[in-house]
């Protein structure tokens, strides 16, 4: 059975982005979609008592919501399966719990009620920070939403903790027929030296030569096991968070891997991450990686 395609909906322009994103996402994987909107309105609101056939108006409100987001995903493409749900639930939560068995989870970058000034919502920042599965946030100009790049933005890390990462980001390469951006990043520290033979007096190039290597041994058995994605690797001096930032104004995703300790209940997302997931130019692959 093919896992699900959850999204995250509440109504918010943002949430109509991520349905469209997400309804070409599905056709493109072939797996269903699955659309999700809670909110905790019995706790505000009550249950209905017994005989009142009048149901409290956040459920309305939420009923009125997932209809409204399953006809817009039918309209987007009919061929692709679409199946609703309003929850009486924390909706963080509930995109977590749903995301226990799903190929990913996906919101908007903004929320319903979200602060103007804000960069980020709550929820798109709970879920993927915490999710056990890669989550997707759908951010950024037309371009990138709309797949005009034809190109995907890999972030890559240590073997540790980008594996996954880098399996998913082969198979978007190859799903939408385009370029795999692998990107390492390096830095020098300041009046460095190295005993690494031949480049005692070349510190910035042996950093380099390391940041060259260790992304080919990362990417080694995902090139073979996918010989038909077109692969550019690049290596670049400076800080990932800004390299990956500035290199995303030309990609349709960007992704990037995230540690997951089990036992941990708090915030789990690097400082890369994060800064992607409030400054990138288009929608941002989260993917975990257990450690």
């Amino acid at each position: 059975m093919e896992l699900p395609l959850i999204v995250g909906v509440d109504g918010s322009d943002s949430s109509l982005l991520a349905i469209d994103w997400a309804v070409d996402e599905a056709a493109r994987l072939g797996v269903p979609l699955r659309l999700v909107h809670a909110s905790r309105w019995e706790r505000y609101e009550g249950a209905t008592l017994p005989g009142n056939r009048d149901r409290p108006s956040e459920q309305m409100m939420g009923q009125n919501i997932v209809e409204s987001a399953t006809e817009q995903a039918r309209r987007r493409n009919p061929g692709v399966k679409v199946s609703a749900e309003s929850l009486p639930d924390d909706a963080v939560y509930a995109l977590l719990r749903e995301g226990r068995n799903a190929t990913a989870v996906v919101t908007g970058s903004r929320g319903r009620g979200e602060l103007v000034g804000l960069l980020l919502g709550s929820v798109g920042l709970g879920v993927a920070a915490r999710a056990e599965c890669p989550a997707i946030v759908v951010r950024g100009d037309t371009a990138g939403l709309h797949g005009q790049h034809e190109r995907i933005l890999l972030g890559v890390g240590d073997p540790a903790t980008g594996e996954e990462a880098v399996r998913f980001a082969f198979r978007e390469a190859e799903s939408r027929g385009c370029t795999l951006d692998a990107v390492r990043a390096w830095r020098c520290p300041a009046h460095e030296t190295t005993d690494y033979p031949g480049l005692a007096d070349e510190p910035e190039r042996y950093h380099e030569e390391q940041a060259s290597a260790r992304l080919d041994a990362v990417l080694h058995d995902a090139m073979a096991d996918h010989p038909d994605v077109k692969v550019c690797r690049t290596t670049v001096e400076g800080t990932a968070r800004k390299v990956l930032v500035h290199r995303s104004a030309a990609a349709d995703l960007v992704i990037v891997g995230a540690r997951r300790r089990h036992g941990h209940f708090g915030l789990q997302l690097s400082r890369v991450g994060h800064t992607l997931l409030h400054h990138a130019d288009c929608p941002v692959a989260i993917v975990p990686q257990s450690v």
